[in-house]
């Protein structure tokens, strides 16, 4: 028991002789000088060279508000509707499928990523975006053993791309989507969503960040009215449908009392097709009137629904740029080879002090 509580106490260390041990690693720092003076002269031109070397990024930055609409609008028509026996949720209610940040997915999906590619880089050239990337990040060369970049027209419709064409687009959405994207709300309390497309390429930048802005947003727009667009044609045609019918009938009635302007009225046989035509009249104009009330209310639900997007900014020229500035590639690389060269001398003394014992 008395030898292990001796084992203990000899393994402890107090606190003069960690100070001693501060002292002696600070002594064969200050002895192994050039070793450090060389690590960071090293890591003064590595900083220089990247500084000079490392192309800047340029940042495309869109910001626009997304007003989500409801409802609510509807409160008042609601009320009205339900005491005519009418059921607004039957006309077109708000479709749940990019509610909350579902939006922000559908930047990033293959599908929209895709479309914006396949978009022209300019409108005076013939150029598209894809052909654009692929040739500013030399992947005609990288990829020349597999793919014949010669061969391939992304012009065409989509649905005659090649399999290697659809190999080449997947591949290059995947190194946007990972490296160039970025898809975010700055405060998640509002409805403000920023776009973010960086690239070593400023026109590249700035023309796929406003596609891809315009492809989401109509596809956005499309698909968020799609139903309540569908429910307003189908009663337009309804409407239009039954008008004609009215009217034919009203023509119908007014050739035939042409035809008999004074009708014996103790015939009542001959007041048969006039009354006729009348009750279809009647008939025709209360369904007509219905379709209508109808019509309109979804037109009201059509407008309502439509979800206001608004840009706030837009990407214009020169974009932002980040780079490595001369004073901070020195300074970050001084002080990154200083603590490696310091790592060097520690371990090499270890290392000797190991073998002499």
């Amino acid at each position: 028991m008395n030898q292990q509580n001796k084992h203990i106490l000899d393994d402890k260390i107090t606190f003069k002789e960690l100070i001693e041990r501060l002292f002696g690693w600070i002594n064969v720092f200050l002895v192994k000088w050039r070793v450090l003076g060389a690590f960071v002269i090293v890591g003064i031109l590595l900083g220089i060279a990247a500084s000079l070397l490392k192309k800047p990024v340029y940042h495309a930055d869109t910001t626009f508000v997304l007003e989500q609409s409801d409802m609510g609008g509807l409160g008042n028509i609601s009320g009205i509707a339900s005491m005519l026996g009418l059921n607004l949720g039957s006309i077109g209610s708000e479709s749940g499928l990019f509610k909350g940040d579902n939006i922000l997915e559908l930047y990033r999906s293959d599908a929209m990523l895709s479309q914006a590619l396949l978009d022209p880089f300019d409108s005076e050239e013939e150029q598209l975006l894809i052909n654009r990337y692929v040739r500013f990040h030399d992947l005609d060369e990288k990829w020349e053993s597999e793919v014949d970049f010669g061969a391939l027209d992304f012009s065409l419709p989509r649905e005659d791309f090649s399999i290697q064409q659809d190999s080449v687009l997947r591949e290059v959405v995947k190194e946007i989507r990972k490296e160039s994207l970025v898809v975010d709300k700055p405060d998640r309390k509002l409805n403000i969503i920023k776009v973010t497309v960086a690239s070593k390429d400023q026109g590249f930048a700035k023309s796929f960040n406003e596609q891809l802005v315009e492809t989401v947003n109509d596809f956005y727009l499309k698909t968020k009215t799609k139903k309540t667009a569908e429910n307003q044609a189908v009663l337009q045609q309804q409407a239009d449908s039954v008008r004609s019918v009215l009217d034919e009938k009203i023509k119908q009635l007014a050739r035939f009392q042409d035809n008999v302007p004074n009708p014996n009225p103790l015939l009542q046989e001959g007041l048969v097709a006039s009354k006729s035509l009348q009750v279809d009249i009647q008939a025709a104009a209360a369904v007509y009137e219905e379709i209508v009330t109808n019509l309109e209310i979804a037109k009201i639900n059509h407008r309502n629904n439509t979800p206001l997007i608004q840009i706030i900014d837009r990407p214009r020229f020169p974009l932002e740029r980040s780079e490595i500035k001369l004073a901070t590639g020195i300074v970050l690389g001084a002080f990154l080879f200083l603590l490696l060269g310091l790592v060097w001398v520690y371990l090499q003394t270890l290392y000797f002090r190991h073998l002499n014992q």
